[in-house]
């Protein structure tokens, strides 16, 4: 297929500010990140809510910056990890989404800032993603309505990666989650599937950007948590929807990822949105199929937290 015409428009304008401008390598952390801001803030503002609130909550090595937000009568809770290469991106680049998360979800959607790389490398991100799940299991109550408020944890792209380690973790600690959403997500850092070669000059995401990410983050790639594809088991994990594009790097690995859930007995659902490009998901107000993959992910969520 070609690309959707709706999203063609924009990777056209990033594209060719790309290509007027200096070459990624000259690039600062600091400029790379204005650049994603930038690219975010295309969707436009998100929905009004009752309530979103700004806060900090204890982490394994400071406070970890979240914002939380809700509706009234709002019933369970979301957490949500943004991507950004574990290295770009914050509460901002996401709050659009987020926003129309919680609307669509009805539940209370907490987006977790974590320390980003190469500030803090590899794997002080998946710290406070712990620290930060963990605090809200210990207060479902104040979060989503009574002590035993179900909880379901999701993320795009780096985001991705950072909630299927915590399905992976929560397994491990008896952590009761209903459901794991990822988009696009990370899950193979060594990956060399078809779709890695077929788009690394491809649209938004290419190669030399994740190279550059993968030296940021400083991952030690023997740790299955860079790649939870390469865990030892997935077995038990909470139930996942599993969201690809199709011409993103990641189309591949995160196929491959529902399949080896799959395999292991872990109830999926797999969608690949054709005619998109990594980063759609965060375009909803301008584009109708990342509106639709929203709606599908704040539908499984609601789902999961009412069962």
């Amino acid at each position: 297929m070609s690309l959707d015409p709706q999203i063609k428009p924009i990777v056209d304008a990033v594209e060719g500010a790309a290509a007027n401008g200096p070459p990624p390598s000259s690039l600062t952390v600091e400029e790379r990140r204005a650049g994603y801001t930038a690219l975010a803030g295309f969707a436009g503002a998100g929905p009004a809510l009752d309530e979103v609130t700004n806060r900090t909550i204890p982490g394994p090595d400071g406070e970890i910056p979240v914002r939380i937000y809700r509706n009234d009568g709002a019933s369970g809770i979301f957490v949500f990890y943004h991507g950004g290469g574990y290295t770009i991106g914050d509460l901002d680049t996401h709050d659009e989404v987020c926003r129309q998360l919680a609307l669509e979800s009805r539940s209370t959607v907490m987006a977790v800032h974590y320390r980003l790389a190469p500030e803090h490398p590899f794997p002080a991100g998946i710290d406070d993603a712990w620290g930060a799940m963990q605090w809200a299991d210990a207060h479902r109550a104040e979060l989503g309505g009574s002590p035993d408020a179900r909880m379901v944890v999701g993320g795009d792209s780096a985001g991705g990666n950072f909630a299927a380690v915590m399905a992976l973790m929560a397994r491990d600690a008896g952590l009761d989650l209903a459901a794991q959403l990822l988009i696009y997500p990370g899950v193979d850092a060594e990956d060399d599937s078809p779709s890695m070669t077929e788009n690394a000059n491809g649209f938004i995401l290419r190669r030399e950007t994740m190279d550059w990410f993968g030296q940021c983050y400083a991952a030690d790639l023997d740790d299955w948590r860079a790649s939870p594809l390469r865990a030892p088991s997935h077995a038990g994990v909470a139930p996942a929807l599993v969201i690809t594009a199709e011409f993103d790097p990641l189309r591949d690995q995160g196929k491959k990822y529902a399949d080896a859930l799959t395999a292991a007995g872990v109830e999926v659902t797999y969608t690949n949105y054709d005619g998109m490009v990594h980063v759609f998901f965060q375009l909803g107000p301008i584009v109708d199929a990342a509106a639709k993959a929203v709606t599908q992910v704040a539908a499984a969520a609601r789902q999961a937290l009412a069962d």
